[in-house]
């Protein structure tokens, strides 16, 4: 089916530029679900030719959808609906499950690697521990309602859970029930381009944008309670944060 006969044809008649006509189409098409969250946008050529307009006015449509927020681009594959996209907050101490449950979205993890070991260096530096110290190791891919959401990376200190088996699905439920749940955290935030492992893994394509976050989790008495490494998929996260003047 052609494109125009599923979000509708420009106008002749309208005064709006071309480009604005078609953003309206393609908006309307967004909201009113005609245009599924994840679906496809034609390529800016097969555009331009059916709807009789230039790349330039399709290229220009397209990229104040983006700012929009309602369409991204993903390298290599082309333009997608967004509809996935899950707003994380930078300044609240929250878990992936709490995360997607607080959003209506089922929370799910598959389990690449969970392991019992002594700490790195690097570790024993990020977590203030003793070399020699054990350590759990959590490696797991995140889900929400089926879709790869985030690659998590987490070392916890021993003292911090009864075993390894005590995490099940949240990490920070164990740490709750043990009474080791983190009061406060530092985070740091970079953006990466995603490795092939990786982007097999979280099912974009190689070279995608995503966003890590370092996060290491204290204790009320001030020892590290956690030292996570989370690699979230860029076409699927905003991250927000409250700021306050300070006054």
């Amino acid at each position: 089916m052609p494109f125009s006969e599923i979000i509708g044809a420009l106008a002749p008649q309208d005064a709006a530029p071309l480009y604005i006509q078609l953003q309206r189409l393609l908006r309307d098409a967004i909201n009113q679900r005609i245009l599924p969250p994840e679906s496809a946008i034609p390529p800016e050529r097969d555009l331009a030719e059916e709807f009789g307009v230039s790349r330039i006015t399709v290229r220009k449509a397209l990229e104040g959808l983006v700012e929009e927020g309602l369409l991204y681009r993903r390298r290599g594959a082309g333009t997608f609906v967004t509809g996935n996209r899950v707003e994380k907050s930078f300044s609240k101490l929250s878990s992936f499950s709490e995360d997607m449950i607080s959003r209506g979205r089922k929370p799910h993890s598959v389990w690449v690697n969970r392991a019992v070991g002594t700490v790195t260096p690097e570790e024993s530096l990020s977590l203030g521990l003793s070399p020699g110290a054990v350590v759990y190791r959590l490696h797991r891919i995140r889900y929400a309602d089926g879709m790869p959401m985030a690659l998590e990376y987490s070392t916890v200190p021993a003292y911090c859970l009864p075993s390894l088996e005590a995490v099940e699905h949240s990490l920070y439920a164990a740490l709750e029930r043990a009474g080791n749940r983190p009061t406060r955290a530092l985070q740091r935030l970079r953006a990466i381009a995603f490795t092939t492992e990786q982007a097999e893994a979280l099912h974009v394509a190689v070279g995608d944008a995503g966003l890590l976050i370092e996060r290491r989790g204290f204790l009320k008495d001030g020892r590290a309670s956690e030292f996570t490494l989370s690699y979230y998929r860029g076409d699927a996260y905003d991250l927000v944060a409250e700021l306050n003047d300070g006054v």
